[in-house]
């Protein structure tokens, strides 16, 4: 299982993403990007995938996903995270 605390020690190497420099966040999402491009799991694809989505740098799901229900977890993480969003703002 793949922990946000991990996956952003890993890639920005912080776990205060208010603290990576704008470099190091570039850096981190090519390198994300990158092995959701080689991982094979569709879990850790997944996580890699949400990861990118926050940052707004996530491919679109057809690139990203073969399966189409890999796809329909991917819209509902969206559809999730868009309504978290909508109810901080409210």
């Amino acid at each position: 299982m793949m922990q946000l605390d991990d996956l952003l020690s890993r890639y920005f190497y912080d776990t205060d993403v208010s603290s990576v420099t704008p470099d190091t966040l570039a850096t981190g999402i090519e390198r994300c990007l990158v092995e959701l491009g080689l991982e094979q799991d569709r879990g850790k694809r997944f996580a890699l995938w949400a990861l990118l989505h926050m940052f707004g740098s996530a491919p679109d799901l057809e690139v990203a996903f073969e399966d189409d229900d890999d796809r329909g977890a991917a819209r509902n993480f969206m559809d999730l995270l868009a309504g978290s969003e909508g109810n901080a703002k409210g």
